[in-house]
C-alpha cells in the first residue's frame, strides 16, 4: 500500500465489578507509545451488545484505518489468544454494563454462522513468541460481548469498503489482579502476566499489522 498504515486498537471498559480492564490499559498504552511505522489510534469499547459494536464501527468511521484490532479479556488465559472465528452467537452467563443478557440468540439474524479473521494470525503468533510472550492461536472468542463485537464488525466489513485487516485478541488478565472473564466467571489470583509484557505482546500483533499492510 502507499501511505503510512493505519491502525485501530481497541480495549472495553471494565466490567462485572472489576477496575479496570486489561484490553483497554494494554491498548492504550501501546498507542501512546507506539513510534512507528505508521500510526495507532486506540479506543476504550462499552461492554454491551449492542453498543459494543457500534463504538468500534463509530471509531472506524472516525479514524479511517487500514487495520481494526480488537482486544478482549479472557479471565482464565494464560496467553495472548489469537482469535481465528467470530461465531453468530450471544450466550451470556452475566448481564453486560447495560443489564442485557442473550440466551442463544444470534448476534446478526439471518448472518452466516461465523466469519474468519483476516489478521495474519501465524505470523502474529511468531512474533509474540519470538518477543517472550506466550501465545496461542484460539478458535473462537466464546459467546458473551468479545464475540458479538468480533462478529458484528466482520460482518459490517465483509463488503470489502473499510479495513483492509479486522480481528479479535484476546488478553489474560494483569497478574495479581481479580477479574470476571468475558464468560462471566469470577477469577481470584488467575494466571496471567504482567501489564509490560501484555503491552509488548500486543505490540508486537501490531507490529506484523503494520508490515502484511506495508507489503
Amino acid at each position: 500500500m502507499t501511505g503510512s498504515p493505519v491502525v485501530l486498537l481497541t480495549g472495553f471498559e471494565p466490567f462485572g465489578g472489576a477496575a479496570t480492564n486489561p484490553s483497554w490499559e494494554a491498548a492504550s498504552r501501546v498507542a501512546d507509545t507506539w513510534r512507528g511505522p505508521g500510526s495507532v489510534h486506540a479506543r476504550r469499547i462499552p461492554v454491551t451488545f449492542a453498543d459494543g459494536p457500534r463504538s468500534v464501527l463509530d471509531a472506524v468511521g472516525e479514524t479511517r484505518p487500514d487495520a481494526v484490532v480488537m482486544l478482549g479479556l479472557h479471565g482464565g488465559a494464560r496467553e495472548l489468544r489469537l482469535e481465528r472465528v467470530a461465531v453468530n452467537v450471544a450466550d451470556a452467563r452475566i448481564p453486560d454494563n447495560a443489564g442485557a443478557q442473550p440466551v442463544d440468540e444470534p448476534v446478526v439474524p439471518g448472518g452466516p454462522v461465523g466469519y474468519w479473521s483476516t489478521l495474519p494470525l501465524r505470523a502474529a503468533l511468531d512474533a509474540a513468541r519470538a518477543v517472550g510472550i506466550p501465545a496461542a492461536l484460539s478458535p473462537s472468542a466464546g459467546t458473551y460481548v468479545c464475540n458479538a463485537t468480533f462478529y458484528a464488525v466482520q460482518h459490517a466489513l465483509a463488503s470489502g469498503d473499510g479495513p483492509r485487516l479486522s480481528g479479535f485478541v484476546h488478553v489474560p488478565p494483569v497478574l495479581g489482579e481479580r477479574v470476571t472473564d468475558d464468560d462471566g466467571v469470577a477469577a481470584d489470583g488467575a494466571p496471567g502476566l504482567a501489564l509490560g509484557d501484555l503491552v509488548r505482546g500486543v505490540a508486537a500483533v501490531v507490529g506484523v499489522v503494520v508490515d502484511e499492510l506495508r507489503r
